[in-house]
């Protein structure tokens, strides 16, 4: 495993760039796979976001300062990737963010690729069901199991308003499990 920093390094010099985001891809592709299809739910559309978001990092490394870790800065763009995506979908098919997540979660049990049982089925149904906000802090919280810190850096935000979210999403989720 190559160090952060070297890798970083590696991807900024040509003579190593291919190489090095060779490693980076192999490094943090399912990591990053299963964050962004934790937010748009779909398999295909997860594939694509995700391509997207490799582009963005190989177009932006040079930009890359290190003030954060390098994954908490490729989490950020797949997580702006991701929302955006599902900005532009619930568009093109004139609908809000909220009923196009409703939809999402209602097509899972349909998804080849969804394999979770029904527990699972109604965890992402309920997952689907809370704000923008709760719904990412829970699932890098509770799946990507971030620090609050992590987190804070992703999307830009105190930790103390990221503990409110998730202390607010976990009720939220108990609730609706527990009318289900």
């Amino acid at each position: 495993m190559v160090a952060e920093d070297d890798l970083v390094d590696q991807l900024k010099q040509a003579d190593t760039q291919s190489k090095a985001f060779e490693v980076l891809i192999n490094t943090y592709k399912e990591r990053l796979y299963w964050h962004i299809r934790r937010i748009v739910l779909d398999h295909d559309d997860a594939d694509d976001v995700l391509q997207n978001t490799f582009i963005k990092v190989f177009k932006n490394i040079n930009g890359f300062k290190g003030d954060s870790q390098l994954y908490s800065w490729m989490y950020r763009i797949a997580t702006n990737e991701s929302l955006s995506f599902m900005k532009s979908k619930a568009r093109k098919l004139g609908v809000n963010n909220e009923e196009l997540h409703d939809r999402l979660a209602n097509n899972l049990q349909a998804d080849v690729y969804f394999d979770g049982n029904e527990i699972q089925l109604k965890l992402q149904q309920a997952i689907a069901k809370l704000p923008e906000k709760q719904k990412l802090v829970f699932n890098m919280k509770y799946f990507d199991e971030l620090k609050y810190e992590e987190i804070s850096k992703i999307l830009d935000t105190s930790v103390g308003g990221l503990k409110a979210s998730y202390h607010l999403a976990i009720k939220k989720l108990e609730n609706y499990l527990k009318e289900d």
